[in-house]
C-alpha cells in the first residue's frame, strides 16, 4: 500500500480487528475483557494522577513535596505501581503488572478493594501468568 492510498472504514476495521486478534493470541476473546479492562483502568488511575500530581506541582510555585500530598490525588500510587514503571519491565511483564495492581489495591482498599479481580480468583490474575509465559 503506497503512502497515497487511502483505505475505507470498513477496511480499517478488518485490520485493527486482525491486529487484536493477533495481540490477543492464546487468550479466549470472552476472557480477553476480563483482563484488557482492568489494564486500560490501571492506565486511567495513573493518568488521572500524574494530572493532579501536574496541578499540585503548578499551584505549589514547583513544590515536589506538596505535589505529591496524598490530599492532592484521588487514588494513591505506591511507589513502583505507576503505569510507567511497568511499562518499564523488561521481563515479566505479567508479573510486574499484577504486583502493581496489587499494590494499587491495598494501598486504596476503599476505593479499589478487588476491583481488579485480585481477590475473587484468577480472572485478570490467570490472564497476565499466561502473558508472562509467552
Amino acid at each position: 500500500m503506497s503512502a497515497t492510498t487511502r483505505i475505507t472504514q470498513q477496511e480499517l476495521e478488518s485490520y485493527l480487528w486482525g491486529a487484536a486478534v493477533l495481540l490477543r493470541g492464546l487468550i479466549d476473546a470472552g476472557d480477553y475483557k476480563q483482563f484488557i479492562f482492568p489494564l486500560l483502568f490501571f492506565k486511567r488511575i495513573s493518568d488521572i494522577w500524574e494530572e493532579e500530581y501536574q496541578s499540585a506541582l503548578a499551584d505549589s510555585g514547583s513544590d515536589l513535596s506538596y505535589a505529591e500530598f496524598a490530599e492532592n490525588h484521588r487514588f494513591q500510587i505506591p511507589e513502583g505501581a505507576h503505569w510507567r514503571d511497568v511499562r518499564q519491565s523488561p521481563k515479566n511483564v505479567g508479573m510486574a503488572i499484577q504486583t502493581a495492581l496489587r499494590q494499587l489495591e491495598a494501598a486504596n482498599p476503599d476505593l479499589l478493594a478487588g476491583i481488579f479481580g485480585m481477590r475473587r480468583g484468577p480472572t485478570v490474575s490467570g490472564c497476565l501468568t499466561k502473558l508472562s509465559r509467552t
